[in-house]
């Protein structure tokens, strides 16, 4: 995964309150096993008609761009599906901000270097204002301080601590282990359980 420490960029507003994972890559497209391509089809029902010609929506609106998505409360409700976080990033997006996740979606961001930012509801209709009167506002996240910045309005988020590591750091799951090998043979060299059982 690629290192995540602070992004600044213009925003795509989606005000759209529980959008599900079926609605973010529908079941349809779920066939690959690889996480490539999978972009192409993002909110693929939204974007384009039965005849494939783009529809009224905002990521066919050239007004807005950016690598950081807003999006309305309790999203990536739904199923379980791993697909929608690998169908957001492969869009471009870094950044998911919302005033509520689902668990699942969150945990299968966060594994596939998509940070998802949970910010009040208060400060998510400060984005959505922000970002309505002025199409090129710029937000910060910052993932060292956990703050996200819009217009010169603040709020700190929350993030497990061993996500974040992770995220800095572009480590997944086997790459953190790998980082601590030292520390785990050491702790092995120690354990008198292991010295018992060997």
């Amino acid at each position: 995964m690629d290192k995540f420490t602070t992004i600044k960029s213009t925003v795509v507003p989606l005000q759209v309150e529980d959008i599900d994972t079926d609605q973010i890559i529908p079941a349809r497209f779920l066939k690959a096993t690889t996480r490539e391509g999978f972009g192409d089809n993002l909110f693929r029902d939204w974007r384009f008609d039965e005849n494939n010609n783009p529809k009224d929506f905002i990521l066919n609106n050239a007004a807005y761009k950016g690598q950081v998505l807003v999006a309305g409360r309790n999203f990536g409700c739904g199923s379980s599906r791993e697909h929608a976080a690998w169908a957001i990033h492969d869009f471009g997006f870094k950044v998911v901000i919302s005033s509520f996740f689902a668990d699942i979606f969150k945990g299968n961001a966060l594994n596939n270097g998509l940070l998802p930012v949970q910010v009040s509801d208060k400060f998510l209709k400060t984005i959505f204002d922000k970002v309505t009167a002025d199409k090129n506002a710029e937000i910060i996240v910052d993932l060292v301080n956990q703050t996200v910045t819009i217009g010169g309005e603040s709020e700190k988020f929350e993030i497990n601590d061993y996500k974040k590591t992770c995220m800095i750091n572009g480590y997944d799951d086997i790459d953190y282990l790998l980082s601590i090998k030292d520390k785990i043979e050491e702790y092995e060299k120690g354990s008198k359980y292991l010295k018992i059982v060997s």
